[in-house]
């Protein structure tokens, strides 16, 4: 799990029971086993960015999932109330995502209950892939 040391975030739970995460992008639904949650390093236990990516999803985390930037940006399109809201760091960091949304998340931050399944759009462009080249 990775954490930024110099925030004071409060613990998340991961998911208490399995659910599915459909990628809206796709149609791939990834079937969530609560009690074999990925053990990277990117995002919190359980976040959607860890699940995610150990699916082979590709998604940027140019932080390592610390929320320091904004590049794991997603659409939680079904099933983010869920997750817990987003810190007051977290809606800091979503100024600086392109196309933000009501539904807008940190995959790094969010973590769903398990409670209902969730269905995600990961955006087709990100702040980090614009070139300031004009």
């Amino acid at each position: 799990m990775a954490i930024n040391p110099y925030l004071n975030e409060e613990d998340i739970p991961p998911p208490k029971q399995d659910y599915t995460i459909t990628v809206k992008n796709t149609g791939e639904v990834i079937e969530v086993d609560h009690t074999d949650l990925p053990q990277g390093e990117e995002g919190r236990e359980g976040s959607l960015l860890s699940i995610l990516l150990s699916k082979g999803i590709d998604l940027d985390h140019t932080c390592g999932g610390v929320v320091a930037c904004s590049t794991c940006h997603i659409y939680v399109v079904e099933g983010g109330d869920t997750a817990p809201e987003p810190s007051e760091t977290e809606e800091d960091q979503l100024d600086f995502a392109p196309a933000v949304r009501d539904c807008s998340r940190l995959s790094c931050q969010c973590v769903p209950d398990g409670s209902e399944n969730v269905v995600v759009e990961v955006p087709s462009w990100k702040r980090n892939e614009v070139s300031e080249d004009h």
